[in-house]
């Protein structure tokens, strides 16, 4: 009943929904009268490239079967099919209320990864109501939704029933010039289907040498990757920061002082641990959810699936208390298992849970000097340079991390009129508390390792 596909930009997505919505309607794959085809789009100008499709494969069949349909552009873009059964193709933008009366026998949406959050949905769900009315077929073709909470990423990662799908992604991890990651989004290049493997090879090493948005750009469109393409709204892309994970063999090893970001969740947030060597740029970080509910139930709740079971399976996540996380015994947990016996200079924390924080040490029997930083343009913002200037000193090193490269990938920032930026939470698109802790240790041990070393005073006596 459902189809979906995902595949990289270029590769026939338009003129495949055109090829079968004309299949429908002259009733090669459905015999029942008066079929109903829609094709929606994210705008009216996309919807008319399928339109403008079908139109050009009408013009290749014989003239006399030509002669049955009859194209309108306005007031709506329709084609009418006279031939047995009769039939409408239909091209509408995303917008719900111009849709009311409709019996469609198939429907068709288009880029439905990159509609409207809400505006869309409205459509889709308008759509999927008047699917039962004849049993219509439908088919979602897409490059892939910039994260895994859009509706199209839970579709495809949790079909409906009685569904069909095809998913051609690069995997994440590769470089975007890799030729294997390449050709798996883009299956038809070799074959003569849209864009050629060098051309996509020569726009990938372009990209990398550009960075930021292009970069980003050419992941989510070319490579069919779950990528944010919100640009200088967000707090690292994911080259910059993968260019933080080495291999366990390559990471520094725990000496020198050792500085703590603590950034403590509540009933339904994630709390986060941070440990950072300055001297060496080693980090380490580890999450924790309360028990109830479950990581599965959790996943399923924010969209991510199966992502935090996987977290604890790699060690990076672990569930402690129940309905909330206790601070005392889960930090004691932590300090054990990350910090052992390191030189801790510093444990910096968000002042909002200050008293919480310290009554919580004290019942873990942890000592450590406190620092608390607030969370607005003035300590959010110096931290949240301090951090991105580190990664891009290459002084931030941390093995392959779930949890980490989640949480950069959704964080996001907000800028005041000077251009200053600071971490949001409100506005990011998924659990960042990995990277809020990470913000917080990573800030403070720069500042640390800038401070002049005093020299010691002679005195005279």
């Amino acid at each position: 009943m459902v189809a979906m596909l995902s595949v990289g930009r270029g590769q026939g997505k338009s003129m495949l929904s055109a090829a079968l919505a004309l299949a429908h309607v002259m009733g090669v794959s459905d015999d029942q009268p008066r079929r109903q085809v829609v094709i929606a789009a994210r705008v009216k100008e996309q919807a008319r490239i399928s339109w403008e499709y079908v139109q050009a494969i009408v013009g290749l069949l014989p003239e006399e079967e030509q002669a049955l349909f009859t194209f309108r552009q306005a007031p709506r873009l329709e084609i009418s099919y006279e031939g047995a059964g009769g039939g409408m193709i239909r091209a509408v933008a995303a917008d719900a209320k111009n849709l009311l009366g409709l019996s469609p026998t198939l429907i068709i949406e288009d880029e439905f990864g990159h509609w409207h959050p809400e505006k869309g949905m409205q459509l889709h769900a308008a759509l999927e109501t008047s699917a039962g009315k004849r049993r219509a077929k439908m088919v979602i073709i897409s490059t892939s939704a910039s994260d895994d909470t859009h509706p199209f990423s839970q579709m495809l990662d949790t079909p409906p029933p009685h569904s069909f799908v095809i998913e051609c992604r690069a995997p994440l991890g590769m470089p975007a010039d890799d030729l294997d990651g390449i050709k798996a989004a883009n299956p038809g290049s070799e074959f003569g289907i849209g864009p050629s493997l060098d051309w996509l090879q020569q726009q990938a090493r372009i990209a990398i040498q550009r960075g930021g948005q292009a970069l980003t750009g050419f992941r989510l469109y070319s490579l069919n990757q779950r990528v944010s393409d919100v640009g200088k709204a967000q707090l690292l892309t994911v080259d910059e920061w993968t260019a933080c994970e080495v291999s366990p063999e390559d990471l520094p090893p725990r000496e020198g002082d050792c500085v703590i970001g603590l950034d403590l969740g509540g009933s339904r947030s994630m709390s986060a641990f941070a440990a950072y060597w300055p001297s060496s740029g080693r980090l380490e970080v580890q999450g924790a959810f309360p028990t109830k509910p479950g990581l599965a139930e959790r996943g399923e709740a924010d969209g991510v699936k199966d992502r935090y079971i996987q977290m604890a399976e790699r060690g990076e996540l672990i569930t402690s208390g129940e309905s909330t996380v206790q601070v005392g015994p889960w930090l004691r947990r932590v300090w054990d298992e990350l910090v052992q016996d390191a030189n801790v200079v510093a444990l910096v924390a968000d002042r909002y849970r200050q008293a919480e924080l310290l009554d919580a040490m004290a019942a873990a029997g942890i000592r450590a000097p406190v620092v608390f930083r607030g969370q607005g343009f003035r300590d959010g913002g110096l931290d949240t340079e301090a951090f991105r200037k580190a990664v891009f000193d290459g002084e931030v090193l941390t093995v392959p991390s779930l949890l980490l490269r989640s949480a950069a990938s959704d964080a996001l920032v907000v800028m005041d009129d000077a251009m200053n930026a600071k971490l949001t939470k409100a506005r990011s698109l998924g659990r960042i508390d990995a990277i809020a802790a990470s913000i917080l240790a990573v800030a403070e041990g720069q500042r640390r390792k800038a401070a002049p070393v005093r020299k010691a005073r002679v005195a005279w006596l």
